[in-house]
């Protein structure tokens, strides 16, 4: 099957800043990426999302880790402890660049910690990064 024929993956982001969210949402529409994006504003509204399957799979879930209610962190040890969302491919996006924290997130198996002030291009770089690697990488579609 050729990778155009496959459903975009959708990009869930649990984070509570609106000018993040508000940023990912132009560099999809600058970037013409078609992939289904949806937002919860902490762990606990991402999970519940999750769980009650209002998400479109495949998906991926890009995670902030200093949130209200439930942190990043407490987010990761709920999604890897859940026999139906312990697979969810997640990449965290974060102002922290503090070892503990990337050691804490890595320790829950994520596939990658992205600073948010590293980003050179805005988030035009990150959105590009994911758009490979849902083409790239095969996606658990259940």
């Amino acid at each position: 099957m050729n990778n155009d024929d496959c459903k975009a993956a959708s990009i869930l982001l649990v984070d509570d800043d609106d000018v993040d969210a508000m940023g990912i949402e132009r560099a999809l529409n600058k970037l013409k990426l078609a992939n289904p994006f949806f937002r919860a504003r902490d762990g606990i509204e991402g999970l519940e999302m999750l769980r009650n399957k209002s998400i479109d799979q495949p998906y991926m879930l890009l995670l902030d880790l200093n949130m209200p209610r439930m942190t990043g962190i407490e987010m990761l040890k709920e999604l890897r402890s859940d026999p139906d969302l312990r697979g969810t491919v997640v990449f965290v996006l974060t102002t922290s660049d503090e070892d503990q924290d990337k050691v804490a997130a890595y320790n829950e198996h994520i596939a990658g910690y992205i600073v948010k002030t590293k980003l050179d291009t805005g988030f035009d770089g990150l959105l590009q990064l994911l758009d490979h690697y849902w083409r790239l990488v095969e996606l658990p579609s259940n």
